[in-house]
C-alpha cells in the first residue's frame, strides 16, 4: 500500500510543477498510519530540498485559566516525530491571537523556527484566511523551506475583493431550500457556498433558510414559510420522502412568480409539477417513488430501447443506468439559459440515475416548460425553464460542484440576481 501511494504522488509530481498531499485525521490514528509512512519515505527520496512538511495543531484556550495551553501540540509533534517525520511549519489552530512567549516555547521544544510557528487564528469567513496567513508570514516561511528568496510580493487583490463583497454586501436576499436533509446543513455544503458566491457576484449577503419538505406534504405552512423566499431552490435528493412537499414548493414559485431553481431531483420534481399542473397529467410520477401509470421521471431502461441503450454504450448490468462525472450539453439558441452562459454548447457535472423521460417533452412543452438543454445527441433534457416566468430553471446536473469564489458558477449568479429583483418586488 505504501508503494502504491508514493508511485500516485511520483505521478503527479513527474506532471506537475508541485502536488498537495493532506493527510487527515489524528496523529497516531491507525488509518492514518499508512500515509504517514509513505510521506516518511517519499520525503527520504526525494530530498528534503524538494518536500515541505506543514503540521496542523491544536492550542487550546483554557478560559478558567485564562491561558493558551501549547503542551497538545508538543505532544502532537513529538507523536508525529517518532513517526519518522519532522515538520518544518506549525499551524497552530487557537481561539485567541498566540503571544510571542507562546509562540518561542513552541518552536523551542518542536523544534522548528521561532517564524515557522504560524498562529492560525478562528476566522470569520473561510474566505478571509488566505490574507490572514500571508499576514502571519505562512507564505514567506514556505519559500524560505524551499530556499526561494526572490520571490515577488504576492497579489492578493483579489482576495480583498472577495472579503470586502463578503463583509460590506449592499443588500441581502432570503433563498429558501426545500430539501430533505435541511437538519444536516453540511449535506448541502456546495450548495451552501455555491449561493455565497452568487451573492459575492451581487454585492448581496445571502440568507439561507433550510426547509424541511416534509412540512409542506399536506400544504401545511407552506404559504407561510415561503412568501417572505425571495428565491425558492429545491436541491438534489433521492427516494418519495419529501417529494409532494417538494412539488408544491415548485407549485407555489411558478403561480407566485418567485425565482425558482431546481438542481437534479429539483428538476424532476419541476417537470412532474408541470406535467402535472400545466399538462393534465394529473398521475404525474417518478417510478422512483413507486409504479405509476405516467412515468415523465425514470430511469433510461425504463423508457428507452434495448437497441438506444447500446448506441449510448449503457451496461446495464454494471450499473450503467448512472450518469456520473462530467457531460455536455447544447442550449437552445436565445434560451434563457443560453443568455445566462453566454455559450451554446456547456459541460457539467452529473452524479444521477433517474432520468426526465422524453416520452413526454411534447406535452410539458405545451404547458409551458421548455427543454431548453439537451443532451449532444438530443435524447436526454438537461436544462428545463418557462419563459414566462421571472426565473424559472431547473437542471438535471450539479450546478454548485463547479462555483468558485472568483468565479461564482453563472447560474448561480443570475439566481440571486433575480431574488435582489424580487426582493424590491416584495
Amino acid at each position: 500500500m505504501t508503494d502504491a501511494i508514493k508511485a500516485f504522488a511520483r505521478a503527479d509530481i513527474d506532471d506537475l510543477d508541485f502536488v498537495l498531499c493532506e493527510i487527515g485525521g489524528t496523529v497516531g490514528d491507525i488509518e492514518s498510519l499508512p500515509f504517514i509512512e509513505a510521506i516518511r519515505q517519499l520525503r527520504n527520496e526525494e530530498g528534503r530540498d524538494k518536500t515541505l512538511s506543514v503540521h496542523v495543531t491544536l492550542v487550546p484556550y483554557i478560559a478558567a485559566a485564562g491561558e493558551l495551553k501549547t503542551k497538545p501540540t508538543q505532544h502532537s509533534v513529538r507523536e508525529l516525530a517518532s513517526l519518522g517525520v519532522q515538520p518544518d511549519i506549525l499551524l497552530c489552530r487557537c481561539e485567541k491571537p498566540l503571544p510571542e512567549g507562546e509562540r518561542a516555547k513552541i518552536a523551542q521544544f518542536c523544534n522548528v523556527r521561532k517564524e515557522a510557528v504560524i498562529p492560525a487564528l478562528d476566522a470569520d469567513s473561510i474566505y478571509s484566511v488566505p490574507v490572514q496567513y500571508h499576514g502571519e508570514g505562512l507564505d514567506s516561511e514556505v519559500l524560505h523551506a524551499f530556499g526561494i528568496h526572490d520571490a515577488p510580493e504576492p497579489d492578493l487583490t483579489r482576495w480583498y475583493d472577495i472579503m470586502d463583497r463578503k463583509q460590506h454586501p449592499e443588500g441581502e436576499v432570503t433563498i429558501g431550500v426545500v430539501g430533505k436533509y435541511v437538519s444536516l446543513p453540511d449535506a448541502y455544503k456546495s450548495l451552501n457556498e455555491a449561493l455565497v458566491h452568487g451573492g459575492m457576484a451581487n454585492r448581496v449577503k445571502v440568507n439561507i433558510r433550510w426547509l424541511d419538505a416534509e412540512m409542506f406534504e399536506n400544504d401545511g405552512n407552506l404559504a407561510e414559510n415561503l412568501e417572505p423566499m425571495h428565491g425558492i431552490l429545491v436541491p438534489g435528493g433521492f427516494g418519495e420522502r419529501g417529494s409532494e412537499g417538494k412539488i408544491a414548493s415548485v407549485q407555489f414559485a411558478r403561480e407566485r412568480n418567485v425565482p425558482f431553481f431546481g438542481i437534479c431531483l429539483g428538476m424532476q420534481m419541476a417537470c412532474i409539477e408541470g406535467a402535472r399542473n400545466t399538462s393534465g397529467i394529473k398521475d404525474a410520477s417518478s417510478t422512483e417513488f413507486g409504479k405509476t401509470d405516467e412515468p415523465v421521471v425514470g430511469m433510461i431502461t425504463e423508457w428507452m430501447s434495448a437497441e438506444g441503450l447500446q448506441q449510448r454504450g449503457a451496461d446495464t448490468d454494471l450499473g450503467g443506468t448512472m450518469r456520473l462525472g462530467a457531460y455536455e450539453a447544447k442550449l437552445s439558441p436565445n434560451s434563457h439559459v443560453a443568455t445566462i452562459y453566454g455559450a451554446k454548447d456547456i459541460s457539467e457535472r452529473h452524479r444521477h440515475r433517474y432520468e426526465v423521460n422524453g416520452a413526454y417533452r411534447e406535452s410539458l412543452e405545451k404547458g409551458g416548460l421548455v427543454f431548453s438543454g439537451m443532451s449532444p445527441d438530443g435524447m436526454l433534457p438537461e436544462i428545463v425553464e418557462r419563459p414566462d416566468h421571472p426565473w424559472f430553471i431547473g437542471v438535471q446536473f450539479h450546478p454548485e460542484l463547479k462555483s468558485k469564489p472568483f468565479e461564482p458558477h453563472p447560474l448561480f449568479a443570475g439566481f440571486i440576481e433575480a431574488a435582489v429583483k424580487q426582493s424590491r418586488l416584495v
